[in-house]
């Protein structure tokens, strides 16, 4: 979808074999791109991308942080060292990176866009992805701060904060799983376009958040409005909605320690994949959703009036 808009490409991950394949097929398509065999855990590996883009490309002005990977699985039976795998992606990746992208535009002396994918589940944490959470919520926190100190210092880089709701990737089959079922969401799930969708714009049009699916904003909002009542909902909820009538796939099996499959834009989730995001959609044409929520008030109220006089 950048490449389609015109933007010069710099993939990064580790399976090499995947990101061939991938600059291939921008290029075949009249794209722009290269790509660097990282591990965003290793902050050289970080480095060496930034460094790629320059010599490549002469530098760059939008960086997004969205590496990912998570352990399903309760508190105490997570292992120690899966945890710190996890926080060294999911967390330092995004250390490593913002870092890269704020020297670059600093040592530039242009504007830039820095945006880092978060999770709902890091305005949330959420039972059985414990490990997945609390590096969401560092996550988060880190980019809060790092917005205000360069506020503070008016440098003009955007800081965006991208918050997804249930996504349609393989994310659960690249997970780590303890549990006797296969992880899998459950219910309303959104394509991986519609994130695609909230970072692209987010790249032209300076956004402190964007939420991606209805779902990510209201969790966020009743658990800070009701937090024990959140707890009691996600006790029912979390167990059942995050695992699949099958059994899960051995605890080896997956792309915490190395990398997984690639070129699959699908996940082996069950529920209602939506088409795309209307809150995304809203977010970026705020006039006109304003006037389409005007309206819908006006024709409450001349029912309610009609029905009233009716009476």
């Amino acid at each position: 979808m950048a490449a389609q808009q015109g933007a010069k490409l710099v993939l990064a991950a580790r399976n090499e074999a995947a990101l061939r394949q991938l600059v291939e097929e921008v290029q075949n398509k009249g794209g722009q791109a290269i790509y660097v065999t990282a591990d965003v855990g290793i902050e050289e590996d970080v480095n060496r991308i930034a460094d790629a883009a320059i010599v490549e490309f002469g530098g760059f002005d939008t960086w997004v942080n969205n590496a990912g990977i998570s352990i399903f699985s309760r508190c105490m039976d997570v292992s120690i060292p899966d945890m710190k795998r996890m926080f060294d992606t999911n967390f330092w990746g995004v250390v490593y990176g913002s870092r890269a992208a704020v020297n670059h535009f600093r040592q530039r002396g242009s504007s830039g866009a820095l945006i880092n994918v978060g999770s709902f589940l890091g305005d949330r944490a959420v039972a059985v992805q414990s490990t997945y959470s609390a590096s969401k919520h560092a996550l988060h926190g880190w980019t809060d701060a790092l917005r205000m100190e360069l506020e503070a210092d008016e440098l003009p880089i955007s800081v965006t904060l991208i918050h997804p709701g249930r996504i349609d990737t393989p994310y659960n089959e690249h997970a780590r799983s303890y549990m006797p079922k296969q992880p899998a969401h459950r219910g309303m799930i959104y394509p991986s376009e519609a994130v695609a969708e909230a970072i692209l714009y987010a790249a032209e049009h300076p956004k402190r958040d964007m939420f991606v699916g209805f779902q990510a904003k209201i969790l966020a909002v009743i658990g800070a409005l009701a937090p024990r009542l959140t707890d009691k909902l996600m006790e029912i909820w979390a167990f059942p909605s995050q695992q699949s009538d099958r059994p899960s796939r051995d605890r080896e099996d997956n792309a915490l320690y190395r990398a997984g499959y690639g070129m699959h834009e699908r996940g082996t989730h069950q529920g209602w994949i939506r088409s795309g995001s209307l809150y995304v959609k809203a977010v970026k044409h705020p006039a006109i959703t304003a006037m389409a929520i005007a309206g819908i008030g006006v024709t409450i109220w001349l029912l309610t009036t009609s029905v009233v006089q009716s009476y």
